[in-house]
C-alpha cells in the first residue's frame, strides 16, 4: 500500500501515546541526567490525556484527529513538552487539511512544516540537539526512499532506523537547548530523551504497522 489511511493514523497516535506512557519512567530517567527529571512524566501525562479524551476526538477526517490531539496535548502537558508536541500534531493536522490519505511525499511535508513551527515556537534548530534532529533525521530518510520509489512500509522502516541511530549521532554533541544546554560541555556524551523518544516511537509504530501496509 502506498498511503496511510484514517485507521493507520489512529494507529500511529494510540502507539505513540502508549510508547510514551509506558516509557514514562525510562524517560524521566535519561531526563535527570542533565535536567529536571520531568520529561517522561510530562510527556505521559499528555498523552494519558489523549487517550482519555480519545473517543470524543473528530474520527471524520485525518486533519481534524491530529487538531484535537494537538489540543489535547498543549494543555495537559507539562513544561517545554507541551508546545513543542503539541505544534508537532497541530502543524501535521494543518498540513492534512483536505486529505482522506496521506502519501510519503504528504507526510514529508507535514512534519517539514511540523519542524518549521516548533522551532519558531521555541527557538532551537536542527543542530542544537533536540528531538528536531531525529525529526530531521526522519524527513531527510523518507525522501530518499520517495526519490527511490520504495514501498511505505520500507521507507518507514529506513527512517525509524535513521531516527533510532539519531540517538546515538548526536549523543557526542553539546547540548544547545533545553535544561541540557545549560550544563554546556558536560552535555557531551547524554542522550536527549526527546530524540530517544521519537526513536522508540518509530520502532514501536514500525511494529503496530507491519502487515498492515
Amino acid at each position: 500500500m502506498s498511503t496511510l489511511n484514517q485507521g493507520h493514523v489512529e494507529l500511529i497516535v494510540r502507539t505513540m501515546a502508549e510508547t510514551a506512557i509506558s516509557n514514562e519512567a525510562y524517560f524521566s530517567e535519561l531526563d535527570a541526567v542533565m535536567g529536571d527529571a520531568d520529561f517522561g512524566a510530562s510527556l505521559a501525562g499528555g498523552f494519558k490525556a489523549v487517550l482519555g479524551a480519545w473517543d470524543g476526538y473528530d474520527h471524520s477526517t485525518i486533519s481534524g484527529l491530529l487538531l484535537n490531539v494537538a489540543s489535547s496535548i498543549t494543555g495537559n502537558t507539562g513544561g517545554c513538552s507541551g508546545p513543542v508536541w503539541g505544534t508537532l500534531f497541530m502543524r501535521c493536522g494543518m498540513s492534512f487539511r483536505n486529505k482522506s490519505e496521506l502519501s510519503i511525499d504528504d507526510i514529508i511535508g507535514g512534519l517539514k512544516n511540523a519542524i518549521e513551527g516548533i522551532s519558531k515556537r521555541g527557538g532551537a534548530v536542527v543542530g542544537d540537539k533536540t528531538l528536531l534532529d531525529a525529526l530531521n533525521e526522519i524527513v531527510v530518510s523518507l525522501e530518499a526512499s520517495a526519490a527511490a520509489g520504495a514501498p511505505m512500509l520500507d521507507a518507514f522502516r529506513a527512517a525509524s532506523d535513521a531516527a533510532v541511530q539519531c540517538r546515538e549521532t548526536t549523543k557526542g554533541w553539546i547540548a544547545k537547548r533545553g535544561r541540557q544546554s545549560f550544563t554546556g560541555e558536560r552535555s557531551i556524551g547524554t542522550l536527549d530523551p526527546g530524540i530517544v523518544a521519537v526513536g522508540d516511537m518509530t520502532v514501536a509504530i514500525m511494529a503496530a504497522l507491519n502487515g498492515k501496509l
